[in-house]
């Protein structure tokens, strides 16, 4: 019997770090394949719950809130897209210009875990955001990513318009925030293990291949 692991990944939508870390992942999931069963969930977390609906420029964003200097950015990117590279995943980090409200976003992605194209719906955010840099607050694009996630265009609309599982995804924020998660990505193994950080494809099949090996607490 294969053994099996759950994964809830804690993330946000416009965090790099949370898509270098989904992508290794995802690579390591695929690696495993045959030999370790994993059901992955992505979890919402806002890293800025109050940004405005028209966002707020990428480089002043990064300046003001963390007191970087445009050098420190500009080579903090650098490092990004290095490691995108080695992972497959192009960061477009002029296209990507603003960074965006992402509720709406997780609210659809709240949904998309019950259609079952929750990970195909992820994967279109960060790609729309991070490649192409398109807003990921706005709801025609967020409509237009769900259908090329496999999801029903119509009822991608309705959620969005109708403020559909707003407590929801505010229940689970309140949750990890509560359980001590401030930064993403982080990860929780089997209920009990957690893993803070974006790690390497190879790290991640270690990790997965220890937990599935553990023994089953009583």
């Amino acid at each position: 019997m294969t053994p099996s692991v759950t994964i809830d990944f804690v993330a946000d939508v416009v965090c790099p770090w949370c898509a270098l870390g989904a992508t290794a992942l995802g690579q390591a999931i695929d690696n495993l394949a045959g030999e370790v069963s994993v059901e992955l969930t992505f979890k919402p977390f806002e890293l800025n719950p109050d940004m405005p609906a028209e966002g707020e420029h990428a480089l002043q964003h990064m300046m003001r809130k963390y007191g970087r200097s445009a050098e420190e950015v500009a080579a903090r990117n650098e490092m990004v897209i290095a490691r995108g590279q080695a992972v497959g995943f192009r960061f477009d980090l002029e296209q990507r210009s603003h960074f965006y409200n992402t509720f709406d976003a997780h609210r659809l992605l709240f949904w998309a875990l019950q259609e079952g194209r929750q990970i195909e719906l992820n994967k279109a955010l960060l790609r729309a955001y991070f490649t192409d840099g398109q807003n990921i607050s706005d709801h025609p694009t967020l409509v237009r990513l769900a259908a090329e996630a496999g999801l029903e265009r119509a009822r991608a609309g309705e959620v969005l318009a109708t403020g559909a599982f707003a407590r929801e995804v505010r229940e689970l924020e309140a949750f990890y925030r509560g359980h001590g998660i401030d930064s993403v990505p982080a990860l929780i193994l089997n209920d009990r293990q957690l893993v803070s950080g974006s790690q390497s494809v190879e790290y991640y099949e270690q990790m997965l291949r220890q937990i599935a090996q553990a023994p089953v607490e009583a």
